[in-house]
């Protein structure tokens, strides 16, 4: 028994993996058509529902690296942010430019405490 739980697991990706109390997922928005603070903001919320997940919640962010298909969307992107994570729990952050899929503008990579297994995933 490796100890790895995998959550929503597809062919290509998991929707979250989860080892030794630490989450690894990714977000990008369910609606690419929004614009960039739309997007932030969906992700922004999934966040949030993929954390309750495994009993955790944005004070338990360790990492989130952040790509913009256009850095000008970044002052929305702050906006949104510096308004969501409470405040003393920032998480270690990156914020780069990367051509993303048709339609996207933001892509986030979020790394997790997780205290809690969900006992829904596979090994």
């Amino acid at each position: 028994m490796s100890g790895i739980e995998r959550i929503g697991v597809t062919r290509r990706w998991s929707d979250a993996v989860i080892y030794g109390g630490t989450a690894f997922f990714v977000e990008v928005a369910d609606d690419p058509n929004q614009d960039a603070r739309g997007q932030t903001a969906q992700i922004l919320a999934q966040i949030d529902a993929r954390l309750a997940l495994f009993s955790s919640d944005r004070t338990q962010l360790l990492q989130v690296l952040i790509y913009l298909a256009d850095l000008a969307d970044g002052a929305v992107l702050n906006e949104l942010w510096e308004n969501w994570v409470p405040m003393g729990h920032a998480p270690a952050r990156a914020c780069v430019q990367a051509g993303l899929a048709a339609g996207y503008r933001v892509e986030m990579v979020i790394t997790a405490a997780a205290p809690k297994s969900t006992s829904h995933g596979q090994e």
